[in-house]
This record gives structure tokens, C-alpha cells and sequence, in this order.
């Protein structure tokens, strides 16, 4: 069964970014996922335009860019500019007046477009998006910050998005609370790939490839 596996570098260790980076990348990682913050959409500041950098600069994998921002159209382009064609770059709807606007941007500097949708966000108020855009980061926590539980009502708006999926052209990603027995159910239902952050990946006391070899066993 093939998802993708994505590492939330909000999680990884600051000490030494580099070697996470490194040990990541080679030990099979897809993409890495950039969480970033401004203590306004979300109580919480996390990562930055330089982290972002520092990560682009370190690895030839993807990147997924998470704007936990407000009125990310006003700052979209500083993003946009440091990022390769192919990187996506989610935004929450919720934050700003006219999110296709924004979404067009994204699409016209080459990247992939994506929408996180909050727990409390229903798939109504999205709909229309999910026509022009290539991903849907599904939040199973509220945003903000790492190691929270998972919400189990949005397992519905889960099963509403994986029926829409192939009809409207959009991939789904898992945000939030990711562990084995959640990519064991949801994976064979059809969700494209999970972000991992310190429920299965990080502090682990293991070689980062040995765990996500573990996880890959989990829908196989």
C-alpha cells in the first residue's frame, strides 16, 4: 500500500538541525513538513521564513509549507519566493477573506496548492475549494502545537473528504495525533499520507529509517 510520510521539523531537534535533516532525508523520508506561526491565527509561534530556508537548503525532498498565518496573502510571496517549483504550500481558509486569491498565487509560482481544514471547519464551507486546489492537510487536533489528542468527530469529515477525493482531483494528508492504529484504519481507506511528529516518529531512541520502516509495516 503506498501513502506518503511526511516529518514535522516543528518536532525535530534544534540542537542540531542539520543532522535531523540528514538523517531523515536518507533514512527515507518523503517530504518535510514546515509548520509556520504567528502567535495570531494559532496561540503559538513555531517555525520561521529562515527555518524554512535552512530546511530547502539542506534536502532535494519536498517540502509542505503549513501557513498558520493570518491574511497569508499579504505574506505568501516571502515563502513562495525561497521555495522549488513542486513544493506545496498549505493555507486555512479560515484566515483569510478571499482564499482562492491566495491559492492562485501559489498555483501561478508553480507550486502546489493546499488547504488545511481546522476540526471545526466543516467540508461545506470548503467545497468550492477543493476544486482548485492538489491537497487537503486534514487537522485531527486544533493547530497550534504539538502532542494534543485527536478529535474523534472528525473521522466523519474524513470519510465525506475520501469519497470527494477522486471526483474533485485532491490528495489527503493527516495533521495531528498520527499513530499506527490511525494509518492502519485510514490508510487502506484511501488517505494519500500522514504527517509525523512525536507520536510515531521523533524521540523514538531509534535511527529515524528504522522507525519509518516500522511505519510503512503498519498498512501492509
Amino acid at each position: 500500500m503506498d501513502f506518503e510520510l511526511t516529518a514535522s521539523m516543528m518536532c525535530a531537534n534544534y540542537g542540531n538541525l542539520e543532522k535531523e535533516i540528514w538523517e531523515l532525508d536518507s533514512g527515507g523520508i518523503d517530504s518535510f513538513h514546515i509548520d509556520i506561526m504567528d502567535g495570531r491565527f494559532v496561540p503559538n509561534f513555531a517555525m520561521s521564513l529562515n527555518d524554512m530556508k535552512c530546511v530547502a537548503g539542506k534536502t532535494k525532498k519536498p517540502l509542505d509549507v503549513h501557513l498558520m498565518i493570518e491574511h497569508p496573502n499579504n505574506n505568501v510571496q516571502l515563502f513562495l519566493d525561497n521555495l522549488r517549483p513542486g513544493d506545496t504550500v498549505y493555507i486555512h481558509p479560515e484566515a483569510e477573506y478571499h482564499p482562492s486569491t491566495t491559492l492562485q498565487k501559489i498555483i501561478n509560482a508553480g507550486m502546489v496548492p493546499g488547504i488545511a481544514i481546522n476540526p471545526g471547519t466543516s467540508v461545506e464551507t470548503v467545497y468550492e475549494m477543493l476544486r482548485i486546489v492538489k491537497k487537503v492537510l486534514i487537522m485531527t487536533v486544533n493547530p497550534g502545537n504539538a502532542g494534543q489528542m485527536y478529535m474523534p468527530y472528525v473521522g466523519k469529515k474524513i470519510t465525506r473528504l475520501l469519497q470527494l477525493k477522486e471526483e474533485m482531483g485532491f490528495r489527503t494528508y493527516w495533521d495531528g495525533a498520527c499513530s499506527a492504529e490511525k494509518i492502519q484504519v485510514f490508510a487502506p481507506m484511501g488517505m494519500d499520507g500522514f504527517v509525523l511528529g512525536t507520536t510515531l516518529l521523533f524521540g523514538k531512541g531509534k535511527p529515524y529509517g528504522e522507525v519509518l520502516q516500522e511505519i510503512r509495516r503498519y498498512a501492509g
